[in-house]
């Protein structure tokens, strides 16, 4: 089959984390035999961010991890979509995509039917921006692929798609795996970016006073870290080493004993039951996790079997001196976390999802049963 996508980038992952969920439904999608090509803008942000703090070699690294993937940077005032499209059999948009290049290709849609065009919602402006998500022009798309339910749901409700299907991300079990035997480095890892202050009294609450209260060895990943968010992490005692490319994350995680979810606010508030793509990579790197309140609607895990929940910072910290005390109940949570990830979330499964999606596309099914295909839930808005 010959998949198209376009997406922001798949060279970078600065402040990018939809690129991990891509780079490994794209190394599904090679492994298995298909055609794929990814689109991405020749000045993405990401890219451009990534090269100016870091230069070439990220890019040379990424070529390296992630041999036979490529990307096809485009000019988008002199994209032919009739060259990148002919042929195809399936095209995946993502939300990162302006405006009238989704316009574009839905039209190039309605012209040429012999493929199926999905458009990819892994964020939270739905709720956020939604004059903005309002604004893509989906008509001529056969549906949409909402990384949650209640994302899903929004684009039914609001009229914004005739069909949609809910497809999480999940992990690249070709890269995230534990590393038994790594060299330790120290108690507590986080890996995340400070961002635009969605998640600061979080961190504050659920990572950075129970580093400081516990005198934990702590070590924090990120970017966008401006300056007052780096005191805050030297009062607190941790160490802050800055961008870590994504797929050497499974080696960090090996080299500490636990690590920590803390999700954004619009996530925890209006899109209950999104993750974030970390929690199915921590998993599956077999570390112990304790995540501050999240509602899992969608029961993609077993809270207290798969992961430990703190409901205020005083229970983060007791549970993190827990795992450092009882070294078989961190072991035994991290078996079952990591367990859970190889029986339902990983990219194969993901791409089975969407195998799945476009055979019934293709076959005209457009509505079968609820539970036919585990995690991507087909909807019409009739």
């Amino acid at each position: 089959m010959r998949v198209r996508m376009f997406y922001h980038s798949l060279l970078s992952d600065w402040n990018h984390g939809n690129a991990h969920f891509l780079r490994g439904v794209v190394s599904e999608l090679l492994a298995r035999g298909h055609d794929v090509q990814v689109y991405e803008p020749h000045d993405s942000w990401s890219l451009q961010n990534l090269l100016r703090e870091h230069g070439e070699a990220p890019v040379a690294e990424f070529y390296a991890a992630y041999p036979g993937q490529r990307s096809i940077r485009y000019q988008e005032d002199a994209f032919d979509l009739d060259e990148a499209l002919e042929g195809a059999d399936l095209v995946i948009v993502h939300e990162w995509t302006g405006h009238e290049l989704v316009r574009r290709i839905g039209q190039h849609r309605k012209l040429h039917r012999g493929y199926r065009l999905l458009f990819h919602d892994t964020h939270h402006r739905a709720v956020t921006a939604p004059e903005a998500m309002a604004a893509y022009d989906l008509s001529h798309y056969d549906g949409v692929l909402a990384y949650g339910a209640v994302l899903r749901d929004i684009y039914l409700k609001r009229g914004w798609a005739a069909s949609a299907w809910t497809w999480h991300e999940a992990a690249d079990l070709r890269v995230f795996r534990p590393m038994p035997g790594a060299p330790q480095d120290g108690d507590l890892i986080w890996i995340g970016n400070w961002g635009d202050e969605e998640r600061s009294a979080e961190l504050r609450e659920y990572l950075l006073d129970p580093i400081r209260a516990l005198g934990l060895a702590a070590r924090v990943y990120g970017v966008r870290y401006p300056d007052h968010a780096r005191c805050a992490l030297e009062e607190s005692g941790a160490s802050y080493g800055g961008w870590l490319a994504n797929f050497k994350a499974p080696q960090a995680y090996a080299a500490f004993k636990m690590t920590v979810h803390v999700p954004r606010r619009p996530y925890v508030e209006a899109l209950p039951g999104i993750p974030t793509i970390r929690v199915f990579e921590a998993l599956a790197c077999g570390i112990p996790l304790v995540c501050s309140p999240w509602e899992d609607v969608e029961n993609l895990f077993t809270p207290g079997s798969d992961y430990l929940v703190a409901r205020d910072g005083r229970e983060m910290a007791r549970h993190l001196r827990m795992l450092l005390n009882e070294p078989d109940t961190a072991s035994e949570l991290a078996r079952h976390g990591r367990e859970t990830i190889l029986s339902r979330h990983s990219c194969a499964h993901r791409v089975d999802e969407l195998l799945a999606i476009h055979s019934r596309l293709v076959h005209g099914a457009t509505r079968p049963g609820p539970q036919l295909i585990q995690g991507a839930v087909p909807i019409s808005s009739a």
